[in-house]
């Protein structure tokens, strides 16, 4: 074993997940290059690191290291080395040669006990040097407690959420119950925690294990979508988690109900078991509509002569079903419009404008992704913008993620509200946005129902039409069928059950058979490349590859390593960044993959001045990696270029809610159209490829989809109307509140 000491010149490599790390440390009389796991380092730090010499073929001699020690700099220049590296803001070179100049060796002391004499130096002011001493504390205590942590098995992305959540309680939770962790910070698993646990000695059969995991399995069914679970759903997936193969659940599950953790409904084997939160949502969403569901009388002629009037400014006919949305409006607090792709909904949603416009009446318009508020802007010509931005996410990082500026205290001002894509809203945003709407205002929702459910958890949409409780018009008329194209005529088709010609010439549905996936692949490149941004008139990164699964050899995986390897490929003025397993490069197409309500983001002019700023980041959002800074441990970051010349900065503890998006998964493309859409079909999980998810997939399309493969597999996936229900209460709850 030999031994090495020096500072870290250089981190040429690092893998965020494990820690393990290439980098250069330059000892007194040469550079050693090293190469192992480390917990927490940075540039500009001195260590001492112990391990053997091997001889790489490619870069030569370097250290295999085995164990490091962190130590204080032993001399000016170290010292200077550290402060400057950019592991403490506000620090620069020039800065720290200035400390070091006035308090020499005593450096480090001076700022851990007497900071304030840092303002002693031109240019450091009193709260400065305030900040300064906290870094240095804070990174020390950071550091600690990573190197602690990773005695556990902790990751080093896992760690700094953690320490960020307890600070230095970390050392208690992990001796005393680390299951407080899978409630507390959000990320951290129950199986991160349970191996933790059983590692540090707790007891298999504890009851705060135990709990732990029933709350787990019951998480993990959200994860589905469901909102509950029945008993024997529970019991053998808690069984299957605590791998206690005759537990009986139901002593822990009083526990949980008294501590209002969970929720039971209904008796014997027939019961509907929530995690709390998840049933209490359902419930306010329940009382809410029905608070909002005020029936009023209108004179209808009147109403009819308005409306001819509108036809005529707009040069529009309504049909029979149209006419009908717009009176109902008018009439009724709630409303549901539903219909598929050509069936006149933008009409109908742009008369009920004018009409409640000729009213003076204030009206929102609102959709649950900037994709899609964007596409109903585009369509109606009125202003509409995200739920969230409307609802106005709370600028306050101690409030949780699903509170909003708007609400109970501090109603939405409208008349109308319209929201559009209902299918995508889950239980929480739909509560949230019933919170900021004050009785007498009216909420039309726009959906089409045979799309795909939510990516959160509950069926809202199709849980109020099947209640049938609330007022429903349903669009069923195709209008404009010679200027339509076979887009709109052929997912009629899929949702009618009715056979799709694939071998008929389109000029905007088109199949390409191919059965070799190697073929299949460089076929979907050429289409994305060479074909369709010429014939549909758009750039690469606007034409969307969209598949059903993430795994398999057409999965977003695979697919997003091999585009990204052929449209954006590694380059010497292309810097990049690893993160579980996953390579973020300078150029690169990339998709928001959750909620993130307290990102920052900044709009830029086209002369890089900044001229707005906030908050928010959501699930599904789209950009282009604009900038990757990997030089230093304490400093990295990926910033993304989204609609609206918006700019994020992902340091890299949030990189990920970050994934490639060159091709993504149907669900993740609700809400949104593409000028393009190509579509991999090959053979898949048969809960997946189904009619509904095929439907969703080609009503995405604007201009053209373009589907390669098996017709086979086109065939399977049309004729497959069996989906995973999801287990949702929100239509029993509806029906409590209004019998």
């Amino acid at each position: 074993m030999e031994k090495f000491k020096g500072y870290i010149e250089n981190i040429l490599f690092r893998n965020e997940e494990n820690g393990y790390t290439v980098m250069s440390v330059s000892g007194d009389e040469a550079d050693m290059p090293c190469v192992g796991v480390f917990s927490y380092v940075g540039e500009g730090e001195y260590v001492e690191v112990e391990g053997e010499i091997v001889i790489h073929p490619t870069y030569g001699e370097q250290m295999k290291v085995e164990k490091y020690h962190i130590l204080k700099p032993t001399n000016e220049e170290g010292i200077i080395r550290y402060l400057g590296s950019g592991a403490i803001k506000g620090i620069k070179m020039a800065t720290a040669t200035k400390i070091v100049d006035k308090f020499g060796n005593d450096t480090f002391d001076i700022i851990e006990n007497e900071p304030e004499r840092l303002a002693e130096i031109k240019g450091i002011t009193k709260k400065k040097a305030l900040d300064i001493a906290e870094q240095v504390s804070e990174k020390k205590d950071m550091r600690d407690a990573m190197m602690f942590m990773s005695d556990y098995g902790i990751s080093m992305n896992l760690s700094v959420k953690i320490y960020e959540f307890y600070g230095n309680r970390i050392y208690e939770v992990l001796k005393n119950n680390p299951y407080r962790m899978a409630e507390d910070v959000d990320g951290v698993g129950f199986k991160t925690v349970d191996e933790i646990g059983l590692r540090s000695g707790i007891d298999p059969e504890s009851e705060f294990r135990i709990k732990s995991g029933i709350l787990y399995a019951l998480s993990t069914s959200a994860a589905d979508g469901n909102v509950y679970m029945t008993d024997d759903e529970l019991i053998a997936k808690s069984r299957e988690i605590l791998r206690i193969s005759n537990l009986d659940i139901n002593r822990y599950l009083d526990d949980l109900v008294m501590e209002k953790k969970v929720v039971i409904i209904g008796k014997d084997d027939k019961r509907q078991i929530y995690a709390g939160e998840y049933y209490y949502v359902e419930d306010s969403i329940a009382y809410r509509l029905d608070r909002l569901n005020v029936n009023g009388y209108v004179n209808e002629e009147k109403v009819k002569e308005k409306i001819k009037l509108i036809e005529e400014a707009e040069g529009i006919s309504l049909d029979i079903k149209q006419e009908t949305a717009v009176i109902e409006t008018i009439k009724n607090g709630v409303l549901i419009i539903t219909g598929g792709p050509g069936t006149g909904k933008t009409t109908t949603i742009k008369t009920i404008i004018k009409f409640f416009e000729t009213e003076n009446k204030e009206i929102l318009l609102a959709a649950p992704t900037g994709r899609a508020a964007k596409r109903m802007k585009e369509t109606t010509g009125y202003e509409a913008q995200t739920i969230h931005r409307m609802l106005e996410m709370s600028g306050n990082p101690e409030l949780s993620s699903n509170e909003f500026e708007k609400n109970e205290s501090n109603p939405l001002e409208a008349d109308l509200i319209i929201v559009d894509e209902m299918s995508m809203v889950d239980i929480f945003l739909m509560n949230s946005l019933l919170k900021a709407i004050p009785e007498q205002t009216r909420l039309v929702m726009v959906g089409d129902v045979n799309q795909l459910p939510s990516v959160g958890p509950g069926n809202v949409l199709k849980d109020i039409i099947n209640s049938e409780r609330f007022n429903v018009v349903k669009l069923d008329k195709i209008f404009r069928q010679e200027n339509t194209g076979d887009i709109v005529l052929d997912a009629h088709k899929i949702n009618k059950g009715e056979k799709v010609d694939l071998t008929k010439k389109s000029n905007d549905f088109l199949f390409i058979k191919e059965n070799d996936s190697n073929r299949l692949k460089a076929n979907v490149y050429r289409l994305l490349t060479e074909k369709l941004p010429g014939y549909v008139g758009c750039d690469v990164s606007e034409i969307q590859i969209l598949t059903p699964a993430k795994k398999g050899v057409m999965g977003t995986v695979e697919l997003n390593k091999y585009i990204q390897g052929k449209v954006n490929p590694k380059a010497y003025n292309k810097r990049e960044i690893e993160h579980n397993e996953m390579i973020f490069r300078e150029g690169d197409k990339v998709m928001q993959i959750k909620n993130d309500y307290q990102l920052e983001w900044k709009i830029k002019n086209r002369y890089g001045i900044e001229i707005d700023e906030g908050k928010g980041v959501f699930n599904g959002d789209i950009g282009i990696i604009t900038k990757v800074n990997n030089l230093n441990q304490d400093s990295r970051y990926v910033e993304v270029l989204y609609d609206d010349n918006k700019y994020a900065v992902y340091s890299v503890k949030n990189l990920d809610e970050l994934e490639l998006a060159y091709a993504v998964t149907v669900h993740k493309s609700q809400g949104s159209e593409y000028p393009a859409v190509i579509m991999p079909m090959y053979t898949g999980p048969r809960l997946l490829m189904n009619k509904s998810l095929l439907y969703t997939a080609v009503t995405r399309a604007k201009k053209c989809v373009c589907m390669i493969g098996s017709p086979e597999a086109f065939y399977d996936m049309a004729g497959n109307d069996t989906r995973k229900e999801r287990h949702s209460g929100l239509k029993d709850r509806i029906l409590e509140r209004i019998p």
